[in-house]
């Protein structure tokens, strides 16, 4: 079978012709020239990846429990979007642009050190907290496989895992908000996700972790009606 001017055998391209959007809108931007788009999610029975292009990776997955917010980060050399699968192809190509050009701005303003993240803790208590949370210190770890973060309220030490050093700034700002309200209120009940609701890219933030976490084999994160008890991590 003769290749078509996409470049895909017709068996191929009948399977991925709903995606050459995805691929035509990287070939509009001389940053983004050469990704890979490919798609795994509902829109057939079970999961299906179609490779569309030579290059740096991107892989689009779609998800029924989705229904507006759409997250992504880094797994190695790829980067995974998240989108719902109710977007149009038009939508899934303007989200995959969108949230490419977001995340390289988010690595070039990424924190430097254990200072920096202790003064981005500072910052975020005094605007959501009335600087009621205090930590004695915030710093980078390299010990952490099941968590992102975790705390001790008893000597008000917060650690944060250095995998999140590449994640966008609203996700990290999330995760050290989460830890720094663990020093006033202990576990995941009512009262604790009080003290996080004035944060405005809450859900977004939890979505980019579960993701994030589904990749890494990780939980996900807690549900706001989880139990109120617990100890110290979060």
């Amino acid at each position: 079978m003769a290749p078509s001017a996409d470049g895909l055998d017709p068996l191929t391209l009948a399977t991925a012709r709903p995606l050459l959007a995805v691929r035509r809108a990287h070939r509009a931007g001389p940053a983004q020239a050469g990704v890979t788009a490919r798609i795994t999610g509902p829109t057939s029975p079970g999961s299906r990846m179609v490779v569309l292009m030579a290059g740096p990776e991107v892989e689009v997955r779609r998800s029924r429990r989705r229904r507006r917010t759409v997250s992504a980060y880094r797994d190695g050399g790829r980067t995974v979007v998240l989108i719902p699968a109710s977007f149009s192809a038009a939508e899934e190509a303007t989200w995959v642009e969108r949230m490419l050009t977001r995340l390289a701005r988010g690595e070039r303003r990424r924190p430097v050190g254990d200072e920096a993240l202790a003064a981005r803790a500072s910052r975020l208590s005094e605007r959501y907290l009335g600087g009621h949370a205090r930590p004695t210190s915030v710093r980078w770890v390299s010990t952490m496989d099941k968590r992102w973060a975790s705390c001790t309220p008893a000597d008000g030490t917060i650690r944060v895992s250095d995998r999140l050093q590449d994640v966008p700034a609203h996700v990290l700002d999330y995760v050290v908000l989460h830890e720094l309200a663990h020093l006033l209120v202990a576990g995941h009940g009512p009262a604790f996700w009080r003290l996080l609701a004035s944060y405005p890219r809450l859900e977004r933030a939890r979505g980019f972790l579960d993701g994030l976490a589904h990749a890494s084999g990780m939980p996900a994160s807690e549900e706001p009606e989880g139990d109120a008890g617990g100890g110290d991590e979060g």
